[in-house]
């Protein structure tokens, strides 16, 4: 509908033509996920309907419990990554190649296919190897020690993402000293902030997409540039994003979301416990008799329609965090119009879609669109400045 609507927010800046085109862009990535996602959802839902894993957990009787639970849990694993692969494939060198973005060769690709593998089997092996010895092994209160277990490996990860695992993938750098870095250290001084420093990463070597984050806990916390950003804004529009991110910093939105996984993951336990001894669930697919890890399986099947009628609220507390930083550049620069900029030039460089529906927002977006974080500023600035 509005696709060739351009905002009066970026009249002049943008034409209608590369509107369209940001139209597109969002719809192409769209139906991608669109139709990634429902690929996933028949395989799985053959997997569950078929009686493929009744059979399977019926042939790996004979192995250790936990054992058996791994061999499990690898079946749809392996069936999930098999799918996801075309689609990953096309995203990078078919859509995103096709717009401009992707800098990535095949090699880097395929490379970033093995870690991220090998991660996962090594991560995600330990995680389900404790989780299912709680559960043999610790009676009916397995899923207050599963939920101990889960979130101490969750605050590990945090902890070692920043220096061990991200590293794997991409490389960091200190910003480099001059004038910006002047700036960013007087700010962070200004501000009292505990960071082990502000990095620069090497994104463009996979990607022309512009970013920025905040990753670790104590002394691993950083703020992490893509160098994509810092070669297309201006030093002053470079500080008010590093605002933003001290913002997030500061309002303690890193422990807030801790207590929300802490929260949700042991809601999801109980339940988990509730369900795992419920006959029905088994005699319902196909199971002849009830082997724990394949009710654990099956609980977190029947959770993942629960889990989207509460993403809402995940997304609109993501989104409330992230006014509230906006709001912190506000405070720190008393100026909004650098962060304002910069926020125009993300938007363009990585073809955002400015006209998002309320109902998709609503329910995916973990940031306000632009036009609305652009307004927001313009008008807390009015009301400071009156």
């Amino acid at each position: 509908r509005h696709a060739k609507e351009v905002p009066p927010e970026f009249e002049g800046l943008i034409e209608p033509e590369k509107l369209i085109r940001i139209g597109r862009y969002s719809i192409e990535n769209l139906w991608l996920d669109l139709i990634g996602g429902l690929t996933g959802k028949a395989v799985l839902l053959y997997l569950i309907l078929s009686g493929l894993l009744p059979w399977v957990a019926k042939n790996i009787a004979h192995f250790p419990f936990v054992v058996q639970g791994l061999l499990f849990f690898s079946i749809p694993s392996i069936a999930g990554a098999l799918i996801a692969l075309p689609f990953g494939y096309y995203h990078v060198f078919i859509l995103e190649e096709k717009y401009g973005f992707n800098t990535r060769t095949f090699r880097t690709w395929f490379m970033d296919l093995l870690k991220s593998g090998a991660l996962s089997i090594v991560l995600g092996g330990t995680l389900i190897s404790c989780l299912l010895l709680m559960v043999k092994y610790t009676g009916r209160t397995w899923w207050i020690w599963a939920w101990v277990i889960f979130f101490s490996f969750e605050v590990l990860m945090l902890l070692l993402y920043p220096t061990l695992l991200a590293p794997i993938f991409n490389k960091f750098t200190p910003i480099s000293p001059g004038p910006l870095a002047e700036k960013i250290s007087g700010l962070a001084e200004r501000e009292g902030l505990m960071i082990s420093g502000v990095y620069e990463m090497d994104a463009k070597r996979r990607s022309r997409h512009s970013n920025a984050y905040v990753a670790g806990m104590g002394k691993t916390k950083r703020i992490v540039l893509f160098d994509t950003l810092l070669g297309s804004h201006e030093e002053d529009e470079i500080l008010a994003i590093l605002a933003h991110e001290v913002g997030h910093i500061k309002r303690g939105h890193l422990k807030k979301q801790i207590i929300l996984l802490a929260v949700t993951s042991l809601m999801f336990l109980y339940l988990a416990s509730r369900l795992v001894s419920w006959r029905i669930m088994y005699d319902s697919f196909g199971f002849d008799y009830r082997p724990l890890y394949a009710g654990l399986f099956l609980a977190a099947v029947l959770w993942e329609p629960l889990s989207f009628f509460l993403s809402p609220i995940a997304s609109g507390i993501s989104r409330r965090f992230e006014r509230e930083a906006d709001l912190h550049v506000l405070r720190v620069l008393g100026n909004p119009r650098p962060f304002i900029r910069a926020l125009k030039k993300m938007a363009m460089d990585n073809l955002s879609n400015l006209h998002p529906h309320a109902l998709y927002v609503f329910f995916h977006y973990s940031h306000p669109p632009f036009l609305q974080r652009i307004a927001i500023l313009r008008e807390r600035a009015g009301k400071k400045e009156s």
